[in-house]
């Protein structure tokens, strides 16, 4: 069996689903990409397309967007965007699983009191929750396709986020739902696009089968209901402006430091938020060959957000074993 390697380009591994190589190592997603989601031209028109449907979307009555907002660096940077650059009037809904960095949950509090944002803490029972990742972190929950962008455990943490942020936009009919994703998470072309009943109807019956199965209705208050589908014409607008704004990561901490952001030093490389991440990175490791970061990492190495030095960094070193163990006690794992 031949060793496995990285693509001489981006990052991603030989052991990645689906990926081929040519004579120089360069996988196939390098050589499809051309360069054109990169290019400032693009990112201005995605802009201007969100710019021109503030002057319509606005909520007079209540909040302009709602924002997803983890605590870490990436939503953070997020929630300034908002407050700052497009002069919103924001929610800040943060979504505690339970796993939240004290660190990350003061700089919540911290940076919401210094922009002026109202925030909206939910937290779900940790009976719930943890049976819910003790469950993931043993077995397949999703479809294979799903597994090449994120770990098990956070496939299914993220939903819930999903779902209860959309609700509660739903239920105060916000016009904007933002997510902090970073370049690699989101392309250009899907960051501002109205969200869409059908697909999110589809995609939620995907995910609820399996956490109902875990955890029972208990879980129904984070999605949507059948009511709230019918009513097509408040379904908001997902925008996600980390993809067409300028993205370094240096000058972004420079600018959410100002607000009283601390990074948190209990959490891994590719989060600044949980400390649940390095077991969830670890699992899929050993079940699959390939760090569920990878896809993400690897698209920011090629369209230059990183360098290919920075991003083995995050993805190469072996996940810290304090971090793990904790996690592991938490859930009741050996």
């Amino acid at each position: 069996m031949k060793e496995r390697f990285l693509c001489r380009r981006c990052i991603l591994p030989s052991t990645f689903p689906g990926i081929s190589f040519n004579e120089n190592e360069e996988c196939n997603h390098c050589q499809r990409y051309k360069g054109e989601d990169a290019t400032g031209d693009l990112q201005k028109k995605y802009e201007n397309k969100f710019i021109k449907l503030l002057a319509g979307q606005k909520n007079r009555a209540g909040y302009d967007a709602i924002v997803a907002y983890s605590g870490g660096k990436d939503s953070t940077y997020t929630l300034d965007v908002f407050v700052n650059r497009y002069n919103l009037r924001v929610l800040a809904l943060t979504f505690d699983n339970t796993f939240i960095s004290s660190k990350a949950l003061e700089n919540i509090s911290k940076v919401c009191g210094n922009l002026g944002v109202d925030s909206l803490t939910v937290k779900p029972s940790p009976q719930v929750l943890r049976k819910i990742f003790k469950t993931a972190a043993q077995r397949e929950l999703y479809s294979a396709k799903t597994l090449e962008r994120a770990s098990t455990i956070c496939t299914s943490c993220i939903g819930l986020v999903k779902g209860i942020v959309l609700r509660t936009a739903l239920e105060k009919q916000i016009p904007f739902v933002g997510f902090g994703w970073s370049p690699g998470q989101a392309p250009i072309q899907s960051s501002v696009m109205r969200t869409n009943p059908a697909l999110i109807q589809s995609t939620q019956k995907t995910l609820l089968g399996p956490l109902q199965e875990i955890a029972g209705d208990a879980v129904l208050p984070y999605f949507i209901t059948e009511e709230q589908f019918a009513q097509k014409e408040i379904f908001p607008w997902n925008i996600h402006p980390l993809a067409f704004l300028p993205y370094d990561e240096d000058a972004i901490v420079a600018r959410i430091n100002q607000f009283g952001w601390e990074r948190p030093k209990d959490t891994d490389p590719n989060s600044s938020n949980c400390t649940l991440n390095a077991f969830a990175n670890q699992v899929h490791r050993t079940l699959y060959n390939f760090h569920p970061y990878v896809w993400e990492i690897a698209n920011m190495v090629r369209t230059g957000v990183l360098t290919r030095d920075e991003g083995i960094e995050k993805i190469e070193p072996p996940e810290d074993k304090e971090m793990v163990a904790y996690c592991q006690k938490k859930l009741g794992l050996a």
